[in-house]
């Protein structure tokens, strides 16, 4: 059968470890095996399956491929972000001609393999201010969080304030509540952020340190609780 104009012919890989939630790196071998020459808008991207072979993420990070004549290769560095939970899953690399059609829409062959995707474990930090405290179970759940995959953890806020410095008004997205809000639509409070993760500074939310949502996976847990002693600031 004649190649089409956008085909892809596979070639030597590799791929890190993958970790939920986190950026891993692969190097692909790419040759064009159509009838027209890559230009800018043919990307390498990939897609997680679950067992089945059913997308559980299809659009997944993209990389710049070379602008390569029909027979050309080239190896392709691509950043990979591990899917959420860790698990067993399959990842299938695949072209995209970007606002087109991937490549194996159009009856090409994906490069697939299955990944034990491993918990997230690098260094976090929480930045506190010395008159609030983690409340029961918080280290707890905010480990367990971050090792599901998520690179910002933040939670609810219990005011002791007592008689004299009621709850503020700032304060009421952040009543403990019975789980996740997906998508929560406030800045995150004192949040437990992995190491090295940019996290834009906003102005404090009665005295505490907020910070809007990141690029990176975050979650928003309303048992996840810490305690604020304004007395002691």
């Amino acid at each position: 059968m004649a190649a089409g104009p956008l085909a892809v012919r596979w070639h030597d890989w590799t791929l890190e470890d993958v970790h939920a939630g986190a950026v891993s790196r692969a190097r692909v071998e790419v040759e064009n095996a159509g009838t027209v020459t890559w230009s800018s808008e043919i990307r390498l991207g990939y897609h997680w399956l679950d067992d089945r072979g059913n997308p559980l993420v299809w659009d997944g990070e993209r990389t710049d491929v070379p602008h390569l004549a029909p027979g050309e290769r080239a190896e392709v560095e691509a950043r990979v972000r591990g899917p959420i939970p860790p698990g067993r899953y399959g990842v299938a690399f695949d072209l995209v001609a970007e606002l087109r059609a991937w490549f194996s829409e159009l009856g090409g062959e994906e490069l697939r393999t299955v990944v034990d995707v491993a918990p997230r474990d690098e260094p976090t930090r929480a930045d506190l201010p010395p008159w609030v405290e983690p409340g029961p179970g918080w280290r707890e759940r905010v480990e367990a969080t971050h090792a599901e995959g998520y690179a910002v953890v933040a939670g609810a806020i219990v005011w002791e304030g007592g008689l004299f410095q009621p709850r503020p008004r700032a304060l009421a997205p952040y009543e403990p509540g019975p789980g996740r809000i997906p998508g929560f639509p406030h800045a995150l409070v004192c949040p437990s952020i992995v190491d090295g993760v940019h996290v834009e500074r906003l102005p404090d939310v009665a005295g505490l340190p907020a910070f809007a949502a990141p690029a990176e996976p975050w979650m928003y847990d309303g048992r996840i609780v810490l305690r604020a002693q304004p007395k002691r600031r």
